[in-house]
């Protein structure tokens, strides 16, 4: 019995026991594990927060790239704008006034003519036939006449002497009298063979500019049908554009204080002065489709800038403030507060710029200039773009808008030209700067520094 006991105190103990220990280590381990990781997330998470923070704070404290331009003071039309058509001011479509072939063209496209100046020439040959006719009737006719005045005369001694009767004299007067309007008929077949003949050379009946021509030689033409040439006066030359009836009481009432209005066209895209002219007249009638009225303008044109069917931008000019505050319109925002700019302003101790809101009032604006009523000084640098990104007192680094230092350059570059001119007195071009080229001696164009071309420093009155 004992010996059986021994044995089964030696016998080995079951896995189960000897696993049942580790499984609490496991799962301490395991969860130090996941704490271990997740407080690793948790310090990332808030490292890369604080240095998100500290990124946003350098960024909102650094200074903001904008481009500035000072506040002008100077003279400035009030205009009112509209589209203009530009039409010749005397326009003639050459047609003929007799049938027959055209023979020759006694002009060329395009030139200038004057008024009376032959242009084309129609084969005269069938109408100098007709005068000639003509004429040979008239002499036939003055000879039939010279014979019954001849006859008239002898029953006229004869009717005194008794020989023949009242009845034959009368008679004889009166083939004298047939032959007296058949010779005045003649001498208007002459006139009228003569006409038509003159008719054959067909002259320019206006001073203008000839266009192309519609038939070539050759060609048998049909009078007062066939279009032969058109003829368009441009010097002067004139220019149709409408406005609104609300406007038309201003414009007239200056017309009839006898005032001349000035009127000038831009091209197509508002931006370059083509030339200046006067407002003739307006139209007597508004157009009940579209509540506007037609007036026309009058230019010299003596360069030809403006050419007829040309689309133009027209400005009005009603009157001229001498003294007026422009500033660019992209300058101009609005907010809460109203309608504002920001104003540059300069720390001289620290030697850098900030921005504030500086309400402004606008008088008239459209398109890239605007009138301002009061609000800033003149020379007052305001932001005209990097605006979205300011806020009051934001720290800004000021620069000069691209057409600004387009003009900078331009003039550097005449400075350059000029120092070179001068040394170029004292000694000789090398080989190398021939090569290179010699530094050139026209600077760039001076531009407006608000950026807009200096033709359209105008202002237009909001409709």
């Amino acid at each position: 019995m004992s010996s059986s006991s021994e044995l089964n105190n030696l016998a080995p103990e079951p896995a189960s026991h000897k696993l049942g220990w580790l499984r609490p280590i496991f799962y301490l381990l395991l969860l130090a594990l996941v704490g271990a990781v997740g407080w690793r997330i948790y310090t990332n998470q808030k490292t890369a927060a604080a240095t998100a923070a500290s990124q946003a704070a350098a960024l909102l404290n650094r200074p903001t790239p904008v481009q500035a331009v000072p506040v002008e003071q100077r003279p400035m039309p009030i205009y009112l704008s509209a589209l203009g058509t530009v039409t010749p001011y005397y326009s003639v479509t050459v047609k003929a006034r007799v049938n027959g072939q055209l023979d020759r063209v006694n002009f060329t496209e395009g030139q200038t003519v004057k008024a009376g100046q032959t242009i084309l020439i129609i084969d005269p040959k069938p109408y100098k036939a007709a005068l000639d006719q003509a004429k040979g009737t008239l002499a036939h006719d003055t000879a039939l006449l010279k014979d019954a005045q001849a006859e008239y005369n002898r029953y006229k001694a004869l009717y005194a002497a008794g020989v023949v009767s009242k009845e034959q004299l009368d008679l004889q007067e009166s083939t004298q009298g047939q032959y007296l309007g058949a010779i005045e008929s003649d001498k208007a077949g002459i006139e009228t063979a003569q006409l038509q003949l003159d008719w054959c050379t067909v002259q320019s009946p206006i001073t203008g500019k000839i266009g192309l021509r519609l038939v070539d030689p050759g060609n048998i033409i049909t009078a007062n049908t066939t279009n032969l040439v058109i003829v368009n006066q441009i010097e002067p030359i004139a220019v149709y554009f409408t406005l609104p009836e609300n406007q038309l009481p201003q414009v007239l009432g200056m017309l009839h204080q006898g005032k001349s209005l000035v009127v000038e066209a831009y091209d197509r895209g508002d931006t370059t002065l083509l030339t200046s002219g006067k407002l003739l007249t307006a139209d007597n009638q508004i157009d009940t489709t579209t509540g506007t009225d037609k007036l026309k303008a009058v230019f010299t044109n003596p360069d030809e800038k403006l050419f007829p069917n040309q689309f133009v931008n027209i400005h009005l000019v009603l009157e001229n403030r001498p003294a007026a505050l422009v500033v660019p319109s992209a300058a101009i925002q609005t907010g809460n507060q109203g309608t504002f700019v920001w104003a540059v302003q300069h720390d001289s101790q620290k030697n850098t710029d900030s921005v504030k809101i500086q309400p402004v009032k606008v008088a008239l604006a459209e398109g890239q200039v605007t009138i301002l009523d009061g609000g800033v000084a003149p020379g007052t640098k305001v932001v005209i773009d990097g605006a979205d990104r300011l806020r009051p007192n934001a720290g800004v680094i000021v620069s000069a808008p691209r057409a600004a230092r387009t003009q900078a350059a331009g003039q550097s570059a005449n400075v350059q030209a000029g120092a070179a001119g001068l040394a170029g007195t004292a000694a000789p071009l090398t080989a190398g700067q021939m090569e290179a080229g010699a530094p050139h001696k026209h600077g760039g164009k001076a531009a407006n520094p608000t950026g807009a071309p200096a033709a359209t420093g105008h202002k237009r009155i909001q409709q």
